[in-house]
């Protein structure tokens, strides 16, 4: 990746903080944690890899988005906005009565949502539907999908990644979110996931494992899992959830936190730090 192309992605990178931030402040609570987590990676994908366009979010041909583990809707939420889906504004609106956006997402309220999700689990065995027709149709079209390190307790995931294996389905690229903490503590507490490239290898799938804060290798493995032809695919994202913001490494309390006037101070410092950033490399 071109030094340039780099340093544009870790601006997108930091506005979508600065809109997460921005938005959780104004609300008062809301899933923190595993939104910070996945920043990078929707970076990524909605700043280069996919193929769609904000003036037309359901055009016939397009990349397919599913993002399983719908609680980090805040992310996609801000990302979207921040491609000009639907107006900034609108992000201010987050789990009113009526709203467009929904502390999940809902295909049927948000434009550039392509799959409901929420229940987890169950956005993997939609992503699965999604990437057998783009099979039937013989489509070059992918699907991108992110599940949780949490979310890896449900069996229906396994289930999915066992159809998804045994079709050699690579029009979906897996992408798991290895935060390594959950709901109600660390993953390895509540039920250890062991090793999960071991595992995915042993359910069929081509796996990379990669610092998934780093836009370029993050780039790199899309790249990689691209390539591969008798293979599912799958990249496993080792992150830190709440990423960005020190105040709420490494507790429980960073899966959907209350905000108060410490957190608010600590949101507005995290804010400035990320708007400095951008300044500093070209401005917005």
């Amino acid at each position: 990746m071109r030094k340039n192309d780099y340093i544009e992605l870790k601006k997108f990178s930091a506005k979508i903080r600065i809109e997460i931030l921005k938005m959780l402040k104004w609300r008062r609570y809301g899933h923190l944690g595993g939104s910070m987590s996945i920043v990078e990676l929707l970076s990524v994908l909605y700043g280069k890899q996919m193929d769609i366009d904000p003036n037309n979010p359901k055009k016939e041909v397009r990349d397919y988005f599913v993002l399983s583990k719908g609680h980090a809707g805040p992310a996609l939420y801000s990302t979207l906005a921040l491609k000009g889906f639907f107006d900034k504004e609108l992000l201010y609106t987050l789990n009113e009565i009526g709203t467009n956006l929904p502390s999940h997402p809902d295909r049927l309220k948000t434009p550039g949502v392509d799959v409901t999700t929420g229940s987890l689990g169950q956005g993997t065995s939609l992503a699965a539907g999604l990437a057998y027709t783009l099979r039937l149709e013989n489509s070059d079209k992918k699907v991108y999908l992110i599940c949780g390190d949490g979310e890896l307790n449900e069996g229906q995931v396994w289930e999915a990644f066992q159809f998804i294996a045994h079709k050699k389905l690579n029009e979906v690229i897996v992408f798991i979110d290895n935060n390594k903490m959950q709901l109600d503590g660390n993953t390895e507490d509540i039920i250890n996931p062991f090793d999960i490239k071991k595992k995915m290898e042993a359910f069929g799938f081509y796996t990379q494992e990669i610092d998934g804060h780093d836009e370029s290798k993050i780039d790199e493995a899309i790249e990689n899992a691209k390539k591969v032809k008798d293979k599912a695919v799958c990249i496993i994202l080792d992150t830190v959830k709440g990423q960005g913001f020190p105040y709420f490494y490494n507790t429980p309390a960073n899966h959907s936190p209350k905000f108060n006037k410490e957190v608010d101070e600590e949101t507005d410092k995290v804010i400035k730090e990320l708007e400095n950033f951008i300044s500093e490399n070209g401005g917005m």
